[in-house]
């Protein structure tokens, strides 16, 4: 990945590109480089900000759903971000959505791309074993449609971070806090336009967490892409692109007309 990690208090974050602000957030396993087609797709048209969640080293105490979202609002407004388009995989999804309900005012848009938050199959339904190289490989395939996306740098580094106790107690945690705080009454007073983007191979969070997903927010369009499964931004960016360019192209002529 060719993008410079910026350092600024206590957050890491890429900041790309100029106008609009798209802020990405990733999942629990996630990185930066998860959205590395989008910056490529969007950074010459949007300033695309990516902050990177203290999931590993956040005290294990405020290691939650809400904790994160707290350590978001703490950067988006360090940064001073305003009027921003959400995406968000995975945890990151969950976080997006817990961030929107309680700062609706600063968010113009929200993307969701298998999100938690409904239902979701934490590693593929258990938790990773310590010490297991070839658990983890086949954990990390699990989430991908072809499973050499799972490269061996990806793969090494999910291990590195299962190999901690500390961290793993952190995943453990989060993981757990994400699975209590089911949003299936909050996300009824969500107003801002919602993009749903799923892989139709999904076996973290399944094509039907994102029809219930579409049922239960107001304003949501849902859009599938085939042979792909929990990361389509990373399994099928050239689709995920046109997909989310032609719904924000659609949703600014919306807003345009309405104002």
């Amino acid at each position: 990945m060719n993008f410079t990690i910026k350092q600024s208090d206590k957050y890491q974050y890429i900041d790309e590109g100029e106008g609009e602000v798209l802020l990405l957030l990733h999942g629990l396993f996630g990185a930066l480089s998860n959205w590395e087609g989008v910056i490529n797709g969007f950074s010459s048209d949007y300033r695309v900000v990516i902050p990177l969640m203290p999931i590993y080293e956040m005290p294990y105490k405020e290691a939650s759903v809400d904790g994160l979202s707290e350590f978001i609002e703490g950067f988006i407004a360090h940064k001073d971000l305003h009027n921003l388009t959400l995406l968000g995989n995975s945890l990151g999804g969950h976080v997006g959505m817990v961030y929107t309900l309680n700062n609706p005012q600063n968010v113009k848009r929200l993307v969701l791309t298998g999100s938690s938050g409904l239902f979701e199959n934490s590693m593929g339904g258990s938790f990773p074993k310590r010490g297991s190289y070839d658990y983890i490989k086949e954990r990390v395939e699990y989430t991908f449609y072809r499973p050499e996306t799972a490269t061996k740098e990806l793969v090494d580094e999910v291990f590195e971070i299962t190999s901690s106790i500390s961290k793993c107690m952190n995943i453990v945690a989060i993981a757990k806090s994400a699975q209590r705080h089911n949003m299936a009454e909050e996300i009824k007073t969500l107003q801002v336009p919602t993009l749903l983007i799923w892989g139709l191979n999904d076996t973290i969070t399944p094509p039907y967490v994102a029809h219930e997903f579409s049922r239960l927010i107001p304003n949501s369009e849902l859009r599938f892409i085939d042979k792909c499964c929990h990361a389509p931004m990373m399994e099928q960016p050239v689709v995920f692109n046109q997909m989310l360019r032609a719904w924000l192209a659609a949703t600014e002529t919306v807003e345009k007309v309405l104002h």
